[in-house]
């Protein structure tokens, strides 16, 4: 989602703390390993998206993008067993990134501190492309900029409306008007994908649960209580734009709404998403923690029909050929001093 000016003085403060820490993976658990494939189902796999796809401050961040190799592509890719395979996983995915970025350069961090223009996100996309994950659309229009500024709100009528009030102009919830143009911008987005790249399966991955269906956590999100539910309308109307744009488009969406029942930023340490706060280490506010990474990557995984390409166990020495051993990969990504690869830096050890 986008770098609102609220989350703008944390970007300044951590540019230094999410790129100079470099691209060193974090320490995960295993999960137990099912029947292996006998070779990846995809060969080439480009993902594209916004923050909720790139995952900033979720360690480890080595771009100005603050792309983190713990989000769900990351995940995806060494599920499906082609993370280390070179040249078959592009994460283009950047934060703050609408469905223009597809086809126009972005600054990064942002427009005010333009560190560095990345290149449109479908330059990616190539004719042997085979698979695109797409999780963008939030940021069209400021609208999830505007939704988590509801907190600024609330002391103007704690039981109120008063940030649905604020965004209904002449009886016209604009926010909510503002989603049906994110789903013709998706519905041309997918068709540009698929010019780009006619073999590929597209997958549009939808947007986790943010709050609760019922109940207030003020402290967690500190939204006006009835803003509660008109929130959670919006987050279920641009899931819903999504999908159409997908079953138009002949594109496959993947529901992480539904999932992500009682893992909403009420849910404590069940959570899947952030609060208010930003943690250096752990994510943005209002964004995916390494957990909801994790389980996002499950739900596109298993929408797949796809199972995860691993060994029952894991090795005890670093293997010699992390790149071309696709039984290894797990390993490297569940040990502190993998350093997962970039476009231009080889797989080392720190």
């Amino acid at each position: 989602m986008t770098v609102t000016p609220r989350l703008r003085s944390v970007i300044a403060a951590t540019l230094t703390v999410g790129v100079v820490l470099g691209a060193t993976a974090a320490p995960a658990v295993a999960d137990p390993a099912r029947t292996p494939s006998a070779a990846p189902a995809y060969q080439k796999y480009v993902a594209l998206g916004d923050s909720y796809t790139a995952g900033p401050l979720i360690p480890w961040n080595s771009t100005w993008c603050f792309r983190s190799n713990n989000n769900y592509p990351a995940w995806l890719a060494t599920d499906l067993g082609i993370y280390y395979e070179p040249g078959a996983f592009h994460d283009v995915s950047c934060s703050s990134a609408d469905t223009s970025n597809l086809t126009l350069p972005q600054p990064t961090p942002t427009p005010e501190l333009n560190l560095a223009n990345q290149s449109p996100q479908l330059d990616a996309v190539t004719l042997d492309t085979d698979l695109v994950t797409l999780g963008m659309g939030g940021n069209d229009y400021g609208v999830f900029g505007s939704l988590i500024g509801c907190g600024d709100f609330r002391d103007q009528n704690p039981t109120g409306t008063p940030c649905r009030d604020h965004y209904t102009v002449g009886g016209v919830d604009t926010l909510s008007a503002a989603l049906d143009n994110t789903g013709r911008n998706l519905g041309r987005s997918v068709a540009l994908i698929k010019e780009r790249a006619p073999g590929a399966k597209v997958v549009l991955v939808g947007y986790p649960r943010l709050l609760p269906p019922t109940g207030y956590c003020p402290d967690v999100v500190p939204f006006a209580d009835g803003d509660y539910a008109w929130a959670d309308s919006l987050n279920r109307k641009l899931n819903a734009v999504m999908k159409r744009a997908a079953t138009r488009n002949g594109a496959t969406y993947v529901d992480t709404y539904g999932p992500a029942l009682g893992h909403d930023a009420c849910a404590g340490d069940a959570a899947w998403v952030r609060g208010q706060s930003t943690d250096l280490l752990a994510g943005v506010a209002y964004h995916p923690n390494a957990a909801g990474m994790r389980a996002i990557s499950k739900i596109v995984l298993d929408t797949l029909g796809e199972q995860p390409v691993a060994g029952t166990t894991a090795p005890k020495t670093r293997p010699e050929n992390a790149r071309g051993d696709r039984e290894q990969q797990r390993w490297l990504r569940e040990h502190p001093d993998a350093v997962l690869p970039t476009d231009d830096a080889p797989v080392g050890t720190r």
